[in-house]
């Protein structure tokens, strides 16, 4: 979290003084403060959603998104190899079955990637915007469209991008968006579904809080339209997202600033190029995602940025929870208590997927977080480590 002061505090004491920690009823005793509603309100303004509905995580608005969708029990969903986990967990926590395409140099699955994946039994595509980017929406709409697919997005890492004026998670039936500690905008720990279809809004409403209708001011007498289980957002969270979400306008516009900063230097380093980005002007910049050679390249670039003591970056080729081949425990299918896809049967082998893009894209990915509040100096002697660390690797002399 790089902002937090007056406005959060004084969002968080309005809760306080109420002591109505729910989101809903309790009308009498919570001055008219409901600051999940207002959080809700705030997104969907900053985005141009008809209805957001927040949650208790990036993660379970993501099932939320699915369900809402009417994704479910032995559906076939596309999903991408380079993602956080929780993507994939929301499939399978949905009851429906991942199938693994891929990626292109946008870092996030690529309209041919998903053309290949399509069975007959194919119903939807849960679409990831990788790390502050946006995936090529005409291409991958056109294909969506083709095969009469129902368009599932995770924004979680990428609230506040676009692409050609339409914000990332409005695009397909449903969206999600992320709120936790380490994204653009953070509730701690919360999420936002968003959508411009009411009836999968209502089953979102419903589906995240035990099926309630929500309708009248007497909880134990709502009707339930729906099953559902517990994904409800706090009072004390969304006042938090409330504020954050306020601020992503300025965040956005700082993060650009640095990042077309970092990539004017770095990009006249010889063998240093970027992941692309299809529509720049709604890059939400909160990464400067770099491509080296190849991963051998990759490999020893990661070591001179350690041992130049370079913090602040991700290599998602060995990290654990972003990328397929450290994946064991859904290669072997490892849980708990057995899951549908045991009982359905995987679609695919998981431990020989054909994703040569996505092997060579990641092993070549090297992504440094921004952060909004650096100076331009702060800036310039990172773009200098990075430089140094990069012509190292790549044997070019400086």
């Amino acid at each position: 979290m790089e902002f937090f002061g007056a406005a959060e505090r004084k969002e968080i004491n309005d809760v306080l003084e109420t002591g109505i920690l729910f989101r809903y009823n309790h009308e009498a005793q919570r001055n008219n403060i409901y600051k999940a509603r207002e959080f809700e309100a705030e997104v969907a303004k900053l985005v141009g959603a008809q209805y957001a509905h927040a949650v208790s995580s990036g993660s379970t608005a993501v099932l939320c998104a699915l369900a809402a969708a009417g994704i479910g029990a032995g559906d076939e969903v596309i999903v991408p190899p380079f993602t956080y986990i929780a993507t994939v967990e929301a499939v399978l926590m949905a009851g429906a079955l991942p199938v693994f395409a891929d990626i292109d140099d946008t870092i996030c699955l690529s309209a041919d990637g998903i053309r290949k994946a399509i069975t007959p039994k194919t119903k939807a595509v849960c679409l990831v915007h990788m790390c502050g980017q946006m995936a090529d929406m005409d291409a991958i709409m056109a294909v969506i469209n083709e095969h009469n697919l129902v368009l599932v997005e995770d924004a979680g890492q990428a609230m506040g991008a676009s692409y050609k004026g339409v914000y990332t998670g409005l695009w397909g039936k449903t969206g999600a968006y992320s709120f936790d500690f380490f994204k653009i905008a953070t509730a701690g720990e919360g999420g936002i579904m968003v959508t411009n279809d009411e009836t999968a809004y209502k089953h979102a409403d419903s589906y995240s809080d035990h099926g309630h209708d929500h309708i009248g001011s007497n909880r134990g007498m709502e009707q339930h339209p729906v099953m559902g289980f517990n994904y409800r957002i706090s009072e004390l969270h969304a006042a938090v997202g409330l504020v954050q979400t306020r601020r992503v306008p300025e965040i956005i516009q700082n993060n650009n600033r640095h990042k077309k900063q970092l990539m004017s230097t770095l990009g006249q380093v010889p063998g240093v190029s970027f992941a692309r980005i299809p529509d720049a002007n709604g890059d939400s910049a909160t990464f400067l995602n770099l491509l080296l050679p190849d991963t051998e390249t990759a490999g020893r670039f990661v070591a001179e940025l350690n041992a130049a003591g370079v913090g602040g970056f991700n290599y998602w080729f060995t990290n654990m929870y972003h990328f397929i081949n450290q994946w064991n425990h859904l290669k072997d299918m490892k849980t708990a208590a057995a899951l549908p896809i045991e009982k359905f049967g995987a679609p695919q082998d998981y431990h020989n997927l054909d994703i040569p893009n996505a092997q060579a894209v990641v092993g070549r990915l090297v992504s440094f977080g921004i952060r909004a509040t650096w100076t331009s100096e702060e800036v310039a002697a990172l773009a200098k480590n990075i430089e140094a660390a990069a012509r190292k690797a790549t044997l070019v002399e400086a």
